[in-house]
């Protein structure tokens, strides 16, 4: 009996992806695009995502990760100003409650 309760559950899920706010995630997959994504540690990964979960845990392949940093002064130096960095990451996987908005085709 609960056999179609549960398809009906896994038709929603993918309706809901195909629809909902999890679409630019879908698109990115299917379309092999890629997705900026913005994190709470303040840094920025761009790359295309492999697969996603509803809790928008990712694997992300060919990832720019950046992030600015300000350099440590020494006594009586003026404030340093704050330096871009980056690294390349050729395959994460990313925790979805690390992810504050993913961005589509950043041009």
């Amino acid at each position: 009996m609960s056999r179609p309760v549960e398809e009906e559950g896994v038709k929603n899920e993918e309706e809901e992806f195909n629809t909902g706010p999890l679409s630019v995630l879908m698109m990115s997959v299917k379309n092999n695009t890629q997705v900026l994504i913005n994190c709470r540690n303040n840094r920025k990964l761009l790359g295309r995502v492999r697969a996603f979960d509803r809790h928008c845990n990712m694997v992300l392949e060919n990832v720019r990760e950046m992030w600015t940093e300000v350099p440590k002064t020494g006594k009586g130096k003026k404030k340093a100003q704050p330096v871009n960095k980056d690294r390349f990451i050729s395959k994460m996987f990313l925790r979805g409650d690390s992810v504050i908005i993913v961005l589509r085709n950043p041009k």
